[in-house]
């Protein structure tokens, strides 16, 4: 028959490895379930500047995940990699299903995160990271006076348009559409920006350069004609920002638990409508998504899923 821990986590990104530290710190008989590297979205992000305590010079996403990985496994966090089919969350005894076996909990964590919506265009795998980034907060201060482009037109794109503007000595915002899609208001201030620039009916068709992002193709919606935007020659690359939206790694949950445009919706203190489940991360509805954010959440849960298990007869 298979063991049964006090809880599982379900992944191990910042909110799940967070989780993992506080519950094996807890002494909660704890088995971390991740199907990929270790870190989530920071896992590819080439520098960090603005989670509290990092390494002042040269911290990457890898070097501060391998970190938060090692704390977990000091505290005695059980690892498995596997791809979870299904789940069980009802009951007092918690099933979830993957590839390679059965796990049973008395408590589960679900913290497998939200990923952006690509931009959509050849060769944007090579280039993240590079000059493409998903991640206003995270990496604009890299591109300081240097020309930088956002695809998008909602709320969220036209603001971190506005916010790339206080580092880019200019922001142009790509958009599939003649007009905006964001409220009246941002845009209003986004027209009074004199950093701020437009093309209309415009997607981004191919990234290109060598090992930075240096030119691309854009194609208008309208004509199909193809303009080709290269970098200034004295800055040798540019960033090319998407704000399309992100996607949440809810599937599996769909009907299981409570959600909000596929986001899970939790209280205050990470739970969700099921008794002794909990989500922590970017996969819940929430208004900032960062490192340090998804952290608070997986320490929080795991107290909580601590309480519960504590409280069970």
């Amino acid at each position: 028959m298979s063991k049964t821990y006090d809880v599982i986590i379900l992944g191990a990104g910042p909110a799940g490895l967070a989780a993992g530290l506080y519950a094996g710190r807890s002494r909660l008989d704890t088995l971390i379930i991740e199907k990929g590297q270790d870190g989530g979205q920071i896992a590819i992000t080439s520098e960090i500047e603005n989670y509290p305590g990092q390494l002042l010079e040269g911290e990457t996403g890898p070097s501060l995940v391998a970190r938060m990985t090692e704390q977990a496994k000091k505290f005695g966090a059980e690892r498995v990699s596997d791809v979870i089919k299904s789940l069980d969350l009802s009951g007092d005894v918690k099933k979830v299903t993957g590839n390679k076996g059965e796990y049973l909990a008395k408590a589960v964590i679900l913290a497998t995160g939200a990923f952006p919506r690509p931009i959509g265009c050849k060769n944007e795998a090579k280039f993240v990271g590079k000059g493409i980034s998903f991640c206003a907060t995270c990496d604009a201060a890299f591109f300081e006076d240097f020309e930088v482009f956002v695809v998008g037109g909602g709320d969220s794109a036209v603001e971190e348009a506005m916010y790339l503007s206080k580092f880019a000595r200019k922001v142009t915002i790509i958009h599939r559409r003649e007009e905006l899609r964001a409220a009246k208001s941002i845009q209003e201030k986004a027209f009074a920006n004199p950093k701020l620039h437009f093309m209309w009916d415009s997607v981004v068709e191919e990234a290109d350069g060598d090992e930075l992002l240096s030119k691309m193709v854009i194609k208008n919606t309208k004509t199909g004609e193809l303009t080709t935007v290269e970098a200034d020659e004295e800055d040798g690359m540019f960033g090319l920002f998407g704000f399309i939206g992100l996607l949440p790694n809810t599937k599996l949950y769909e009907g299981a638990v409570d959600m909000e445009n596929g986001y899970i919706r939790t209280d205050d203190n990470m739970h969700t409508n099921l008794p002794g489940v909990f989500a922590a991360g970017d996969l819940r509805v929430k208004s900032l998504r960062q490192v340090v954010t998804a952290a608070a959440d997986g320490a929080i849960a795991a107290m909580q899923a601590e309480h519960y298990i504590s409280n069970l007869k």
